[in-house]
């Protein structure tokens, strides 16, 4: 099957069923308004993608294989456009999947209103600035929505209804939360958090609900169950690709995502309130499901395939999420991100957020001349980080490193902290290892702390055994002691390399 740009359409036979890839039909805002900065729902994304040449529709691909394989080849090739998948066999037309939204850091741009052109660092520091400077902005409640067309309770609740994909093969099921935002409530303090976490189907109106240790939603759902009392929770699993995004990265405690989404586009977010918990809804989502996480019932769930490239973790007994109400649009679109061997979408979306936090929290704890930080896709955004610092006294590399290995953006399933100087892009794996290679040495420049927290999907703890691991730290900087006199390095440094590829990267894009 080819993936091409076309206005009339193409057909292909896969399988002995007709798959057909067709144009995206664009409309203007209703009310006749421009199109605001920031896409406010995924049907303004969607017009917004198709505008740039970067939406692919495809109808007639199948649940049980089609939808997973072609999402996994979407998420190895950095070009890839996002798809919507639509008429999907044994489903009504219309109940769509939206996959690979944001792997092109173009659309990153575009859903979060930056230039599309914005370069890896530009994307970082404004990231990093909405951390620090972001005022956030209650959500503005209203009575109705989109999202409120069709709601359903009791006995209409069914969740097979959704086209659901079996996202890999080996799967315990199908995962109809992996691009999702879980909306949670603190009990004593009423702070809602968005997290996303993983939702297995078990039957019409139950899912699993995996959340790792250390997670928000996960010390909501302790501090419920340590009443006794089952947690109050509303899954949306069609939404915005802004409002994943915000739902997938690490934003400050205490600070609702809903409300700091908000804060960064500028408009407070209408929200509806879920008439079985009072949790707020966002208006302009596609899918959400509501009702509580069960403190007295588990189900076996998994395995399922992770971002660190394994089915990490298998069969488990985890709480379950009983659906009480399911609310969504009229044509509803289901939003994917399954999980695949890094580097995957939400690795190519996270190394630009992860980085600007870990950058940031570096820089707050006291440690000068922290220039950048990358967390590397390659490393699932958590494996591999690396820092530059612009070196001030003797053991400043080694205190970068050791911060930068425990702070809470570094802390979850940590493995390797390289630290360099401020001449190495960090974002540039050859560079960072060409670092590694030519300014480290072994005996005096490798440090292991042991001990260090983990978690239940580090494949390389023996099973039995998760909870804590290691973690290696190298400091590729030229040492201290004599780093007047170490050899001038070739090429750029990287605001000239950047420089230059903004004005000459046309070159590489271009044909005569």
């Amino acid at each position: 099957m080819t993936l091409e740009n076309t206005t009339t359409g193409v057909e292909r036979v896969v399988d002995g069923r007709t798959v057909r890839m067709v144009p995206y039909a664009i409309d203007g805002p209703a009310d006749g308004r421009a199109a605001p900065k920031v896409p406010r729902d995924a049907r303004e994304w969607l017009a917004r993608a198709a505008s740039m040449g970067e939406l692919r529709v495809l109808r007639g691909v199948d649940c049980e294989r089609g939808i997973g394989q072609i999402t996994e080849m979407l998420h190895h090739d950095e070009d890839a456009p996002a798809v919507l998948f639509d008429d999907i066999p044994g489903y009504p037309s219309g109940y769509r999947i939206l996959v690979n939204t944001l792997s092109r850091r173009n659309r990153l741009a575009m859903t979060i209103g930056l230039d599309e052109n914005v370069s890896a660092a530009g994307l970082v520091d404004a990231w990093e600035a909405w951390l620090i400077d972001a005022r956030p902005r209650p959500v503005n409640v209203v009575v109705e929505g989109p999202i409120t067309e069709n709601v359903l309770a009791d006995d209409d609740v069914d969740l097979n209804a959704f086209p659901t994909p079996l996202w890999h093969q080996e799967d315990g099921g199908r995962y109809i939360g992996t691009a999702v935002a879980v909306v949670t409530a603190d009990p004593d303090t009423g702070w809602v958090n968005y997290g996303t976490y993983r939702a297995m189907i078990h039957d019409r109106n139950h899912t699993g609900l995996y959340i790792s240790p250390g997670k928000h939603g996960r010390a909501h759902q302790q501090a419920w169950f340590d009443r006794g009392e089952p947690m109050p929770c509303v899954m949306l699993v069609g939404l915005s690709p802004l409002h994943f995004l915000g739902a997938a990265l690490e934003i400050p405690d205490g600070v609702s995502e809903l409300e700091w989404i908000g804060g960064i586009t500028g408009e407070a977010i209408d929200c509806v309130e879920g008439r079985v918990t009072g949790l707020p809804i966002p208006a302009g989502a596609e899918i959400a499901l509501e009702g509580y996480v069960l403190p007295d019932e588990t189900r076996l769930e998994g395995p399922f395939g992770e971002w660190t490239g394994y089915y990490a973790s298998k069969e488990q007994q985890q709480p379950v999420f009983r659906v009480d109400a399911i609310y969504h649009r009229d044509d509803p679109i289901l939003l994917g991100c399954p999980p695949q061997k890094p580097p995957y979408e939400g690795q190519r979306f996270q190394q630009y957020g992860r980085s600007a936090n870990l950058r940031r929290e570096v820089r707050a704890a006291g440690v000068p001349g922290v220039v950048a930080a990358w967390t590397h896709s390659v490393g699932g955004c958590r494996l591999f980080n690396v820092i530059s610092i612009k070196q001030q006294y003797a053991g400043h590399a080694k205190q970068a490193a050791l911060v930068a290995s425990q702070c809470r953006q570094g802390a979850y399933l940590g493995r390797i902290v390289v630290v360099v100087d401020d001449d190495i892009d960090v974002t540039d794996l050859h560079e960072v290892i060409w670092a590694v290679c030519t300014r480290h040495d072994p005996e005096r420049d490798v440090q292991i702390l042991t001990r260090t927290t983990s978690g239940n999907l580090d494949p390389a703890i023996e099973p039995g055994r998760k909870g804590y691991n290691s973690r290696l730290i190298i400091d590729a900087t030229r040492p201290w002691e004599w780093r007047d006199r170490f050899p001038d390095p070739i090429g750029p440094a990287p605001a000239e390399k950047l420089a230059v590829r903004e004005t000459w990267d046309w070159i590489l894009r271009s044909t005569p």
